[in-house]
């Protein structure tokens, strides 16, 4: 489950419909109804928070945001779009990161999902970090 104060719209979740798991966008927030507008490959549908759940930030996903790779001679791994970075301690080990943009630097202690990032991204740069 997602706290629908944490959501934006753009950010990417995965949402539950009928027993079945489906990636979609947040297209809108409704805080009154508490309810959440996803646009699924199908078509918008809306959802209330409980049925709505975080994606895993792993590479691929940072290359489907548009990110790429970097290999570093210490073993540590740096994504980059433009001149934002995440910068990880070893491939494959996202439990901690470091994510900058310009002079804002942020270490992070702990597994993040892609809707956390998307909004950091926003936080840091004023622009929506959206799938490239």
């Amino acid at each position: 489950m997602i706290k629908l104060s944490e959501l934006r719209p753009g950010d990417i979740v995965r949402a539950e419909y009928e027993g079945q798991m489906i990636e979609g966008t947040v297209t809108e927030l409704n805080r009154e109804d508490k309810e959440v507008g996803v646009e699924t490959d199908v078509q918008e549908f809306w959802f209330t928070p409980d049925h709505l759940y975080p994606v895993p930030l792993d590479e691929n996903q940072l290359f489907k945001l548009g990110f790429t790779r970097h290999n570093l001679d210490d073993g540590a791994v740096k994504y980059m779009k433009n001149s934002f970075r995440v910068m990880i301690p070893k491939e494959g080990n996202f439990n901690t990161m470091e994510i900058w943009w310009r002079e804002d630097r942020r270490s992070l202690r702990e597994p993040i999902n892609v809707h956390e990032l998307q909004n950091h991204y926003h936080q840091m740069t004023k622009v929506d970090l959206t799938p490239a």
